[in-house]
């Protein structure tokens, strides 16, 4: 049932951005962008219709197909995606919101109730929370308490549950809007005394970070421009969901660096049945379109940094560091290395992941702060 919910919310989400576009859509756009059978895509069509979502702007006129439109073209939902990925018994939360505004006041009501979140952060329109499995009670009303909290996390099997409490506008949210995001499996709410609780379950994905350098030569190319293609490449694939790219700045004085001694890296949540079509896809993909001969790929999953890593991160940004440390401190920590001489930044990129991004752009400053 949840599968049927999700291609609803998907085709629906098509159809209103067709209407919001265009001021109609026909059974072809929905056929060609979802990438569907056309009689499925009418199936679709028919059907809600029959819900009421949708009604028919002309009827089919010779060779003029019929034209439909959405009955609202308002977001369905200011959640986005709501997704979590998980390491032993800590688990990342990621919530990303329609605008940088709902990301802040979840991030700031979170905060405040406590519960059993240990870290909240946000990135524009992406909110960030580290918790851990076990419940920690929380109390919500009106200010000066918080609006909304997380007091559970529950692992069954391959799902995770957020256990919520909350009132007002972020209650209207649990009970209207989250079921929509990308990512929910199901949302199940219950009012008491003007207080919602709900529970919200997703699959537990891995976390995987890609580290990127020397894709680029002197002539042309940008290893940050190569890392956001890639990202958008591999976020095609089913049970791969995009979190994060960013740019880390390296040692300023390596001679062989093209402009800047810039590396990226990109985190991806995905499916672990779905980790290894990942890695082949990164590996060919960065293969194909570098520039360099040099290119190099770091590959690490999971949640923590080892302290030794980071300080491979820091040494990265201070020494010229030889090839083989930078395979012994991958064999190390059990991180994958692929490519050519660029492994080196490759992997000084991956150690220095979730840090602001005033230390990654500043090679000056002390990754340890």
């Amino acid at each position: 049932m949840s599968s049927v919910l999700e291609h609803r919310r998907d085709y629906l989400r098509m159809m209103r951005q067709f209407t919001l576009d265009n001021g109609f859509f026909t059974v072809t756009d929905i056929q060609k962008s979802a990438g569907i059978p056309r009689s499925t895509a009418q199936d679709w069509v028919n059907r809600l219709l029959r819900e009421g979502c949708v009604l028919m702007r002309e009827e089919k006129r010779g060779r003029t197909a019929a034209r439909y439109a959405a009955i609202s073209a308002m977001p369905s939902s200011t959640c986005r995606r709501i997704f979590t990925t998980v390491d032993g018994d800590d688990v990342a939360i990621y919530h990303e919101c329609v605008s940088g505004a709902c990301a802040a006041f979840c991030g700031y009501h979170h905060t405040l109730a406590g519960g059993v979140l240990s870290k909240v952060s946000r990135d524009g329109t992406l909110l960030r929370e580290s918790a851990t499995i076990g419940s920690r009670d929380i109390e919500v009303g009106l200010p000066p308490l918080s609006a909304v909290g997380i007091f559970g996390i529950e692992r069954a099997g391959d799902t995770i549950t957020q256990h919520i409490r909350c009132i007002g506008g972020p209650a209207y949210s649990l009970s209207d809007m989250m079921s929509r995001a990308e990512g929910v499996i199901h949302v199940e709410s219950a009012s008491r005394n003007h207080i919602v609780e709900g529970k919200i379950r997703t699959n537990t994905l891995m976390q995987v970070t890609i580290g990127i350098d020397d894709t680029d030569t002197r002539e042309g190319g940008a290893t940050f421009a190569l890392a956001l293609a890639l990202l958008n490449h591999i976020s095609r694939i089913k049970g791969v969901i995009p979190i994060s790219h960013q740019v880390v700045m390296l040692n300023p004085a390596v001679y062989t660096k093209t402009a800047g001694n810039s590396a990226s890296y990109i985190e991806v949540a995905v499916l672990p049945a779905r980790y290894g079509t990942l890695v082949e896809k990164v590996r060919r993909f960065v293969a194909d379109e570098s520039l360099s001969d040099d290119w190099g790929i770091a590959i690490r999953t999971g949640l923590h940094m080892p302290e030794g890593l980071r300080e491979y991160g820091k040494m990265v940004r201070g020494m010229v560091v030889a090839r083989t440390v930078a395979e012994a401190t991958a064999e190390r920590f059990g991180i994958s290395l692929y490519g050519g001489n660029g492994v080196i930044g490759a992997l000084g990129a991956v150690a220095l992941t979730n840090l602001s991004h005033e230390i990654l752009l500043d090679p000056s400053r002390d990754v340890f702060t």
